[in-house]
């Protein structure tokens, strides 16, 4: 069986505030074998300003996936969470909370606030390479994603 070519990029959120790891997530999502466009927000406000599409995210596409990052200035990324969770229009999006936090109330708040994944950032450069990696593979070729 040959698996058909997908019709339209896959459409990720990074919620990331820190630059070297929104380089690092960015350049680990081009070398997937999935057609991805990457968009960039670095805080919580923003964050939810692009999934409502307003002001300049007026013409923000609708995300196939959010990687998002507890740690965030002006909402954190729990508030984004459990917003976006409680939202009708956006709460069938995945979120993969991806954070440095191994703290146990982190891991089960995200949890109870609905994320699908938890996945705490490696410190080595290559396991972290290998972490985004694994993400793409599992949510873009394992998983069927609800339709947009």
């Amino acid at each position: 069986m040959i698996d058909a070519p997908i019709a339209h990029p896959i459409e990720i959120l990074l919620v990331e505030d820190n630059p070297g790891d929104v380089r690092l997530t960015v350049e680990a999502l081009k070398e997937a074998k999935v057609r991805n466009r990457v968009h960039v927000v670095d805080d919580g406000v923003k964050a939810m300003a692009f999934l409502r599409r307003q002001a300049a995210y007026s013409t923000a596409p609708r995300p196939d996936l959010i990687l998002l990052d507890l740690n965030l200035p002006k909402k954190d990324g729990r508030e984004v969470l459990e917003e976006l969770k409680h939202d009708g229009d956006l709460k069938r999006i995945p979120v993969v909370i991806l954070t440095t936090s191994q703290a146990e109330q982190d891991i089960l708040k995200a949890y109870e606030l609905h994320a699908n994944c938890y996945i705490t950032k490696p410190v080595d450069l290559d396991q972290f390479l290998k972490v985004v990696r694994s993400i793409d593979e599992f949510w873009f070729t394992v998983v069927t994603l609800p339709p947009v």
